[in-house]
């Protein structure tokens, strides 16, 4: 059940790609096999219209990625895939940053199994 979450400031839409991140967050977690379960794997990005950045004189931009996982796993393995997909979000956004102001940022969520609830077919499709 990781859900990746990324809101980004609506300055950004027309050169972001955000459908390409989403697909390379993906790709990243479904790199690592078990820990995510692929029938799981959930992103999606919100668009922003208001907000302000800094002191609000720029056309200053941000990103903000969030992943939510359930508890359980390792420190080192939550590390390495956070580490990987930050990756992934500073390289994708490397163009914008070379010639805007922009700050990326993303934070771990991580939840107890308790007071969750989840239906899902999905899993069904990817066992072998």
């Amino acid at each position: 059940m990781p859900h990746f979450i990324v809101e980004y400031t609506d300055n950004l839409k027309e050169e972001a790609n955000i459908p390409k991140l989403l697909e390379k967050i993906h790709e990243v977690m479904i790199a690592r096999g078990s820990v995510f379960p692929i029938g799981g794997i959930r992103s999606r990005a919100i668009e922003l219209h208001d907000y302000r950045v800094a002191d609000g004189t720029e056309d200053d931009a941000f990103v903000h990625a969030t992943l939510k996982i359930g508890a359980g796993r390792s420190e080192d393995v939550k590390k390495e895939a956070c580490d990987a997909l930050f990756e992934v979000i500073k390289d994708h956004f490397a163009p914008l940053m070379a010639k805007r102001f922009l700050a990326l940022s993303m934070e771990l969520y991580e939840f107890s199994e308790a007071g969750t609830y989840k239906q899902n077919n999905i899993h069904t499709r990817f066992k072998k």
